[in-house]
């Protein structure tokens, strides 16, 4: 094997350019602002876990994780999502905190993939989880909030589809009950959007025709509060009807909160992540082919930790936001350059000095080292735009300041 150049990065990373990194902070800081504002708390967790406790909680298979092993010799894994070790703190040093917890994070994660095509090995994520309220009214202030934030974080156009896991479960094991291989690969093609697939899946098995009809009818099962009355039509199984009427539930209270426009019935969608257990949804951006948020219910991972809990939450993918938002400049900082030379060095420093003591203020300073510098300096042009901002070797400015005599 080749040794890599000093430039060159392992798959799947990417370095981050100034104007990359100024747009993510706005992004991040927007967005932790509004969660501020709902009631939700920063947390930061280490990137390095435990394999045997939050690596084998995560939402992510065993081989998509990033695996090391530390001096004594045990497994650590680098986190490769963000619910897990919050589940693990929310289980530790907030034991004893009332519960319901209200935290939020922004933070990198780490999943091994196999050189595919686009796929990020390492990305952020900003969300919160909302640990220890069961209630449909919690699922909903979650999306809710998920609306806000994307709103804040500048996407102009999107759709947030909900789904629940227990009426695919439950319809499935009603149509094909005790067929658990079968039933996981509808799932696996639902889970893909794969809906030829999925349809070519329901002729491959033996099915009475009103079976496979009622089955099919699944990928119609997507639009407005319309779909539950459909949906509970379809089944009479007891764990598919509490499904959706949990969802009534959630949608009565988006349309409280004024939110339902952005918000779809999805029933064909199921959460990719193993601790889901109820309500998930997932953000479209109507630029992107992907989402660019996901979340839901996960009611079963804190016992895990040995605190039994119901929680939900949300993850913005704040990489892939950054993909469609526009070059929005309102919080980008007033940035000034100082020319002088060297005679004048005080006046242009403590100029300088007052600048900064400014709010949203940038000033670069640029000494020429001598007289001659200075003159020939002087004589350069700065080229004055027409958003009324000025361009000097290349580098725009909103105002260049010179202290050369």
């Amino acid at each position: 094997m080749s040794k890599p150049k000093a430039f060159e990065k392992p798959p799947g990373v990417k370095d981050y350019l100034p104007e990359a990194v100024a747009k993510l902070r706005r992004i991040e800081s927007r967005v932790l602002d509004c969660m501020q504002r709902w009631g939700y708390r920063q947390i930061i967790t280490p990137t390095l876990e435990y394999y045997d406790t939050v690596g084998a909680a995560s939402s992510t298979s065993d081989k998509k994780l990033f695996k090391l092993l530390d001096k004594r010799g045990t497994t650590v894994v680098m986190r490769s999502d963000m619910t897990a070790p919050i589940a693990r703190v929310a289980a530790s040093l907030l034991k004893n905190h009332p519960l319901p917890l209200r935290l939020s994070y922004h933070s990198n994660v780490f999943r091994a993939f196999e050189d595919e095509a686009g796929r990020e090995a390492e990305f952020y994520q900003t969300g919160v989880e909302l640990i220890g309220d069961p209630s449909a009214e919690a699922d909903a202030e979650v999306v809710a909030l998920a609306i806000a934030c994307l709103k804040a974080a500048g996407v102009k156009q999107f759709k947030i589809a909900l789904g629940h896991v227990g009426f695919l479960n439950g319809l499935l094991q009603e149509a094909l009950s005790d067929r658990t291989e079968e039933q996981e690969a509808l799932k696996e093609r639902l889970l893909q959007r794969d809906h030829v697939g999925y349809r070519a899946q329901l002729r491959r098995l033996q099915l009475e025709d009103d079976v496979r009809a009622e089955l099919e009818g699944v990928l119609r099962l997507r639009g407005g509060q319309e779909i539950c009355d459909q949906a509970n039509r379809m089944t009479n199984d007891r764990t598919a009807q509490d499904a959706v009427q949990h969802l009534c539930q959630v949608w009565d209270v988006l349309k409280a909160y004024g939110v339902s426009e952005h918000v779809l019935i999805d029933l064909t969608m199921i959460g990719d992540f193993s601790y889901y257990t109820g309500m998930t949804f997932e953000g479209y951006s109507t630029d992107l082919g992907f989402p660019v948020c996901n979340g839901g219910r996960y009611d079963n991972l804190l016992q895990q930790f040995q605190r039994p809990a119901p929680a939900t939450g949300f993850a913005l993918k704040t990489n892939r936001i950054m993909e469609v938002t526009g070059g929005d400049q309102a919080d980008a900082p007033y940035r000034i350059l100082i020319r002088y030379a060297p005679e004048q060095l005080q006046e242009a420093l403590q100029c300088a000095q007052e600048m900064r003591a400014r709010e949203g203020v940038m000033v670069e300073t640029l000494r020429y080292v001598t007289a001659a510098d200075a003159a020939a300096a002087a004589e350069e042009r700065v080229i004055a735009e027409a958003d009324g901002r000025y361009s000097y070797r290349g580098i725009r400015y909103d105002d260049v300041i010179d202290f050369m005599e």
